[in-house]
């Protein structure tokens, strides 16, 4: 009975009653967001701030929404920087 009980107060626990669940080992991220631990640096669903969505195809880097498509600083992805003189196309650097 007492471990039931446990589970059923551990299930009503919520970051946005205590914000520092987010920063446990393990959490997702340290950000809370509707209910949930998140990153908001590279959370797509929340990036830079709560419910900010990247659209199709941007990814979230440091807060940002990003095409790694296009982005010669995010390459592909984040923090994949092309070589100076080059440039990003279809997610890889000077791609011929």
């Amino acid at each position: 009975p007492y471990k039931s009980w446990g589970n059923a107060a551990r299930a009503r626990i919520t970051c946005n009653r205590l914000p520092r669940i987010c920063r446990l080992k393990g959490s997702p991220g340290p950000d809370c967001c509707r209910k949930k631990c998140v990153n908001i640096n590279s959370d797509k669903f929340n990036c830079g701030f709560c419910g900010r969505r990247c659209r199709y195809p941007e990814v979230c880097c440091n807060g940002r929404c990003i095409n790694p498509w296009y982005n010669r600083k995010n390459c592909g992805g984040c923090h994949n920087k092309c070589k100076k003189g080059t440039y990003c196309y279809y997610g890889m650097c000077s791609y011929a």
